[in-house]
């Protein structure tokens, strides 16, 4: 599903600075998604806020609430992310194109329940009130869709629609944000999950024009025969990998405080992490503009020639073609990701000061900054797994990241605040590190288990 990247390669072959700039612009922000641009959107809330609409403490509150809404709704999510993903990818290669929103919808309604059901039980052992719990149930129910309708950005030509949609909405979100005074955190909260709802049914709308049906809602992706378990495990378990650092320090009464009520937050660690993860756009951009164009490609000829009983000879030049695609995918990952690292950790200290935090963080910003640039590789290396089939080893993968991180994130809590960050890092570059060691040895033997699958 690699639409909004082949639309994107049409842009470059302009081959002017400007086309440059607007290709990779629009990948990047486009595979950034809501994730990123939630981070700069509740930054700005939080600066031009703050002492004009509410005191600092009901920002912090605001922000920190919002953070576990994201953590949580990806991790549910992620039950249906990448089993649903190949579900549709399965729905298209078959040329069912009017069975894909009718089971979106159905997928939308099973996460609603799920979402509602969990967030529910959470809240009521929360003393907040009655209408906050509200929102805040209903914001965990829109973001757990939204991740399941940007599946679908992919394959969706109108990335400038896309683009625009996704600038309004947080547009309007920081504008409303400042604008309308509240005296409580409620309007915040409530503007939040308004504008995300915005953003989702505006996708749906053009999900539902793309993929047309006469059928409303069905639940074939529920059907035991199509359902892979274990990219249903992956999708949770990577997704609670790259939390499970920030949910030890938010846990541990030692380095955590209480902001209100369940929600607890880490100002040792939460603030550079968040930082640095707007490090990842160029490589998103870069991960997108190559691996989903160049590598899909080759790797759509290569199991298509092997289907067609194609030669021997043609079958070995097309594994080598798609060999060489995915290690310039990463080497081009690896390039722009590497710059933009050493540009921020050269800049992190004139950063620190110009949105006027505390140097303090500097160190621990350094650390964040490695840790979220191979956390971009990880992204590369799942994909080209998920693209030769290889779900049980990606899903032996994400668990050794997140157990890795786990007990890395423990260990360095213990030991003090100058190890902090390191257990997040480690655990990425190890996962870089065997990653690319699984592809080597997977791509080694590519032929004759592709064979076997044939067979």
């Amino acid at each position: 599903m690699a639409g909004i990247g082949f639309e994107l390669k049409k842009i470059l072959k302009k081959d002017t600075l400007l086309s440059i700039l607007e290709a990779y612009g629009l990948a990047g922000i486009v595979s950034s998604g809501p994730w990123v641009l939630s981070i700069v959107a509740l930054m700005a809330i939080g600066f031009l806020s703050l002492g004009t609409v509410l005191p600092e403490e009901a920002i912090i509150q605001f922000l920190v609430i919002i953070t576990y809404l994201m953590a949580g709704s990806l991790i549910l999510s992620g039950l249906f992310q990448l089993m649903f993903t190949r579900f549709i990818s399965d729905l298209l290669y078959q040329n069912l194109e009017q069975q894909v929103t009718p089971n979106l919808l159905g997928c939308m309604i099973v996460t609603s329940i799920i979402a509602a059901t969990f967030s529910g039980s959470v809240l009521i052992f929360s003393e907040l009130s009655p209408i906050i719990k509200i929102t805040l149930i209903t914001a965990f129910v829109v973001l757990c869709n939204l991740w399941l309708v940007i599946i679908f950005l992919s394959g969706m030509k109108q990335y400038y629609r896309i683009f625009f949609t996704l600038l309004g909405g947080y547009g309007l979100m920081i504008i409303l944000s400042v604008v309308i005074q509240s005296s409580s955190i409620l309007g915040l909260l409530m503007i939040f999950t308004g504008c995300q709802a915005l953003i989702t049914f505006i996708f749906l709308f053009f999900i539902l024009r793309y993929y047309p049906t006469e059928h409303l809602i069905a639940f074939s992706f529920l059907n035991t025969k199509k359902i892979y378990l274990s990219l249903v495990f992956c999708g949770v378990i990577y997704n609670l990998g790259v939390w499970v650092d920030k949910f030890c320090f938010w846990l541990n009464p030692n380095v955590s405080f209480q902001v209100i009520d369940i929600f607890y937050a880490s100002y040792i660690y939460d603030l550079p992490i968040f930082i640095a993860y707007l490090a990842i756009i160029p490589g998103m951009a870069v991960f997108m503009m190559h691996m989903e164009t160049d590598f899909s490609k080759s790797s759509e000829a290569f199991y298509n020639t092997v289907r067609d009983g194609g030669t021997l000879e043609s079958i070995y030049q097309l594994k080598d073609k798609m060999v060489l695609d995915c290690k310039n995918s990463i080497y081009q990952i690896f390039k722009v990701q590497g710059i933009t690292l050493m540009i921020l950790l050269l800049w992190s200290k004139d950063i620190l000061q110009a949105i006027g935090v505390d140097l303090a963080y500097l160190r621990l910003l350094y650390i964040d900054l490695v840790g979220v640039s191979l956390q971009v590789l990880v992204m590369a290396i799942l994909n080209v797994m998920f693209y030769l089939d290889k779900r049980h080893q990606a899903l032996m993968l994400v668990s050794f990241t997140a157990v890795v991180n786990l007990v890395l994130t423990q260990l360095t809590i213990y030991l003090g605040p100058e190890f902090y960050g390191y257990g997040f890092a480690i655990a990425m570059l190890a996962t870089t590190l065997i990653g690319l060691n699984l592809l080597n040895n997977q791509f080694n033997s590519l032929e004759y288990k592709t064979f076997m699958l044939q067979n």
